[in-house]
């Protein structure tokens, strides 16, 4: 599958909840999904890996924390 038979897709569903798909898109889902996973748990590793992303600090810049928080949390948190 395509992105842009994915981002159809996600326009579709999108619009038969009832909801306009100008306001949502491929990309914000993917950032709110990893953005609630860690709201919930307070560990980036999770989102770092589902990210796809190679540095942590470039998750937390992704998801607006603090990048020494980010440290802290991840230093703090056994994988």
């Amino acid at each position: 599958m395509t992105t842009r038979q994915y981002g159809r897709l996600v326009d579709e569903w999108v619009t038969l909840v009832g909801l306009d798909s100008a306001g949502y898109g491929t990309h914000s889902l993917r950032r709110t999904k990893v953005a609630l996973i860690y709201r919930r748990t307070g560990n980036l590793r999770p989102c770092q890996l589902l990210l796809g992303h190679t540095k942590l600090e470039r998750t937390g810049r992704y998801l607006g924390t603090e990048v020494d928080d980010a440290l802290v949390m991840s230093a703090q948190t056994d994988i």
